[in-house]
């Protein structure tokens, strides 16, 4: 796989995946408050991506405390749940873990990633980086789907009244769709996705590069970066 390391420098962009490069994926939903909601992560045009309140409702002040600390109120919005374009194509959002970069390389900027085996080999899904995975290894994207695990970090206890270890195991989540049923309505599409278009995939490898955010994911997070131009859809 290639890194364009020529046109980077003459576009600025040093240091920005455009090419394929590999990596490995994991699930999560722990309803925290994204990182990259905080301001000052990445140069942006726009706000910082959107948190929500307790109701799901967007929080426009970007320094409100993570629900997932003492006295927080800001969780994480249920419009980061993944949908299907097609049958070959879906979008949604990851915390992300890149190689030679950090926060201020990822957040907010957008990836397609390409299966490369399972079910879903050669399905593409577009994601948006509005989170960090400190516990991620590099070119890692831990791709956010309702009941896929809460992980480190659990506030769907807080916000949705969630068993201690959120729905099914604390990494993993639940083990089939029937159990989507346990989660608040408003997050069963995003479960079921994880069995209509991700087929009940397993942790499955992609290649991913960078690409233009689609406008139907910034409609949904607010944040567009401040190089968003330099890349195609």
């Amino acid at each position: 796989m290639k890194l364009f390391v020529v046109a980077l420098t003459l576009l600025g962009l040093v240091g920005t995946v455009v090419g394929d490069t590999n990596a490995t994926t994991t699930g999560y939903w722990d309803c925290c408050k994204p990182s990259c909601a905080w301001p000052g992560k990445a140069s942006l045009k726009t706000r910082p991506s959107l948190a929500c309140d307790i109701h799901d409702k967007p929080i426009q002040d970007a320094n409100a405390w993570s629900g997932c600390g003492d006295n927080g109120v800001a969780y994480m919005c249920s419009h980061e749940q993944p949908w299907a374009i097609n049958k070959t194509l879906a979008y949604g959002f990851a915390a992300v873990k890149i190689a030679g970069q950090d926060e201020s390389g990822w957040c907010c900027a957008c990836y397609e990633l390409t299966f490369t085996e399972g079910p879903v080999k050669g399905k593409k899904f577009v994601v948006q980086a509005t989170n960090t995975g400190g516990d991620l290894q590099d070119n890692h994207f831990d791709m956010a789907i309702p009941g896929c695990g809460v992980g480190y970090l659990n506030g769907c206890t807080a916000e949705y009244n969630a068993p201690p270890d959120g729905w099914g195991k604390r990494y993993g989540g639940i083990s089939q769709e029937s159990e989507c049923s346990e989660l608040p309505k408003k997050l069963q599409p995003g479960c079921k996705w994880r069995w209509d278009w991700y087929l009940g995939a397993q942790i499955p490898d992609v290649t991913f590069k960078r690409v233009k955010c689609p406008k139907a994911i910034t409609d949904k997070s607010q944040c567009i970066r401040a190089d968003e131009d330099s890349f195609s859809g």
